[in-house]
């Protein structure tokens, strides 16, 4: 491992101090974030507003070391997918999906996953660790130079492999980077935090950053969603809605994404939309049902169509906003919920899993 600083870990507070602690003027974090994150640049060499001097220094104490591509597929639908290469034994996948007047980054922020929900592809394949914030915010400097030339990146959103709050430092300086003006210059309500409802975390979030906020519940009650997301058991459904009501306090135009994945004969009757109707009638709110992604080995099967229309109706004659994702890039298991990477599994779940499912 390299000892130099990798200033892809700073956002422009950390590459402020980094500056000062050498003896420069503060201003050269905006310099440098400039030609990172805007121009692609991790060659202090091109640096070119910068002095031959500070150059050579940054050269000898700081690097821009970003993950390694190790494989690019693009799917017929046009999304793209990439492997990227962490420590060796480790890879993460991150997917950009263009749609009409906008592209969206899915990054991911853990390898593997901490969580055990039982729908979701990359919960199977066990947990190693946090990624880093250079991991993290280096998933959207590799996607938007590949894409140069292509297509536009707009949107980014925390929905790839892991759970972003319990990864909170990292994923706070990586949304900084994201919605700097000097870096990515996103807005806010272009950058999105998934979470499975880690509520301190959550209350945490809302002091910090002004990132939009999508919540996987897909259950509308407590002992589906103790089965389906089993952090339920330690923070249950009422709890997590006065989390998601304390986060868009006071901003009347802000509204918490509910994900809600559609599980054949599971989660997806008529009774269930009304009960989800009624669970949300008092959080501004909108919900976005994910046709479920099948992967080996699952339980679960995808909701009918008919289901899923059905569904929607329900929660639209309720007043809820409703729109049902489209299923992107799933012939290179690009889609929602089929991410895997590589895991060096730490937790042996895949071992577990394994003897689960010998006869």
């Amino acid at each position: 491992m390299s000892s130099k600083q990798n200033l892809l870990n700073l956002d422009r507070q950390g590459l402020e101090a980094f500056f000062t602690e050498m003896g420069e003027k503060p201003f050269r974090a905006t310099q440098v974030l400039k030609w990172i994150h805007q121009e692609g640049v991790s060659d202090f060499e091109q640096m070119t507003n910068i002095s031959k001097a500070l150059r050579q220094r940054l050269a000898e104490v700081a690097e821009v070391r970003v993950p390694e591509i190790v494989l690019e597929q693009k799917s017929e639908d046009g999304t793209y997918k990439w492997v990227l290469e962490l420590d060796g034994q480790n890879r993460i996948e991150t997917v950009f999906i263009p749609e009409e007047g906008r592209g969206t980054l899915c990054v991911s922020s853990q390898v593997g996953c901490a969580l055990e929900c039982t729908f979701c592809s990359t919960a199977q394949q066990g947990f190693n660790r946090n990624l880093s914030a250079a991991e993290i915010i280096g998933q959207v400097w590799v996607a938007a130079k590949a894409l140069k030339g292509k297509a536009n990146l707009t949107n980014v959103v925390m929905m790839g492999m892991g759970e972003p709050l319990l990864n909170f430092k990292n994923t706070v300086i990586s949304l900084n980077l994201m919605m700097d003006d000097f870096a990515y210059g996103l807005a806010k309500r272009r950058v999105t935090v998934s979470t499975s409802g880690v509520i301190p975390a959550m209350y945490r979030l809302a002091e910090v950053s002004e990132a939009s906020l999508a919540v996987s519940l897909h259950a509308p009650n407590d002992k589906l969603r103790d089965e389906l997301v089993p952090i339920n058991k330690k923070y249950p459904i009422a709890e997590l809605l006065e989390a998601c009501k304390n986060y868009i306090k006071g901003e009347k135009r802000r509204k918490i994404t509910f994900e809600y994945v559609m599980l054949s004969g599971i989660n997806d009757s008529v009774e269930q939309a009304h009960e989800l109707a009624r669970l949300l009638v008092e959080v501004p709110s909108k919900v976005n049902l994910i046709p479920f992604n099948p992967f080996p080995n699952t339980q679960y099967k995808r909701s009918s169509n008919n289901a899923i229309h059905r569904f929607t109706d329900v929660l639209r004659e309720a007043g809820l906003i409703t729109t049902t994702r489209k299923t992107r890039g799933d012939d290179i298991d690009a889609a929602c919920g089929q991410l895997v990477g590589k895991v060096k599994d730490r937790t042996k779940r895949q071992l577990k899993n394994q003897r689960v499912a010998m006869p």
